[in-house]
């Protein structure tokens, strides 16, 4: 996968399992959603570290760091452009600083 399709298919999974999240908290004896739910938070957690691997941390506060703090090397400026294009402008001129 191309870094904006796994970043693309990290948001929807990420969007998945908010959704779940909420749906359990007035559901939580779901035992098939429950499934789905875990299901998705695995593929999310596979895809999020194939992503660092091949391009550096995603977080600042949930990444690894090997030998430095290599936050500051991967630049917000691949995702601001990954939210313009996915998102659209207004988007990104909200999450803007």
């Amino acid at each position: 996968m191309s870094r904006d399709q796994l970043l693309n298919k990290l948001t929807t999974l990420d969007f998945m399992s908010v959704d779940l999240h909420l749906y359990l908290d007035t559901h939580p004896k779901d035992k098939e959603a429950i499934e789905t739910y875990n299901n998705i938070v695995r593929e999310a957690d596979c895809l999020r570290m194939e992503y660092e691997k091949l391009y550096g941390p995603l977080y600042s506060f949930r990444s690894f760091s090997k030998s430095q703090f290599h936050w500051i090397d991967n630049t917000m400026h691949t995702k601001r452009n990954f939210i313009h294009r996915t998102y659209g402008a207004a988007v990104h001129r909200l999450l803007s600083i």
